[in-house]
């Protein structure tokens, strides 16, 4: 199975694609998909998509896991990223890849076994699940990788009985 696992943005969206088989997990690609802040937001959002789509075509994924979005206290900017998030969906569904969802607290439990775990130790969980000589970087890549991986253990876990369709088993 390839998995195309997404980090939604509007500055940066990280995408990471993994092939699966099993309890095996091997790197294919990463990377970032930019949008400068001096195009306007519906630029952006048409940027985000085609680049979406894209990466779909170029390496055909079985599957693609998203992030949900967690607003904190920039609402403004979590609006942004809401619509980059949409056309990010949109892309998978207009593509008809099945698209699986995953909350940042069920990442980190599949990655780093802990819901609240530090960035870095989920990172550093990605080089390792990954056999990378370093973490990937920038962050947004890194964070693509861990949603990929964390739909990886979900549809390949004994407890999914639901053909590769529920929420990561881990939690």
């Amino acid at each position: 199975m390839i998995i195309l696992g997404i980090d939604p943005g509007i500055a940066t969206v990280g995408f990471g694609i993994i092939s699966s088989e099993g309890n095996v997990q091997r790197l294919i690609q990463y990377g970032v998909i930019t949008t400068p802040s001096s195009i306007p937001l519906s630029m952006r959002i048409s940027d985000i998509y085609s680049d979406t789509l894209t990466l779909i075509d170029t390496f055909k994924p079985d599957a693609i896991a998203i992030e949900e979005l967690f607003f904190n206290t920039n609402h403004k900017t979590g609006i942004s990223v809401a619509h980059g998030r949409g056309v990010l969906l949109l892309a998978g569904v207009q593509s008809a890849v099945p698209m699986f969802e995953y909350t940042p607290l069920q990442v980190k439990q599949a990655i780093a076994g802990y819901g609240q775990a530090e960035k870095k130790q989920v990172m550093e969980m990605v080089r390792r699940l990954l056999k990378l000589d370093t973490v990937p970087k920038p962050d947004d890549a890194a964070d693509a990788l861990a949603v990929a991986l964390c739909h990886a253990r979900a549809a390949s876990s004994l407890l999914n009985n639901n053909g590769g369709h529920s929420k990561c088993s881990t939690i």
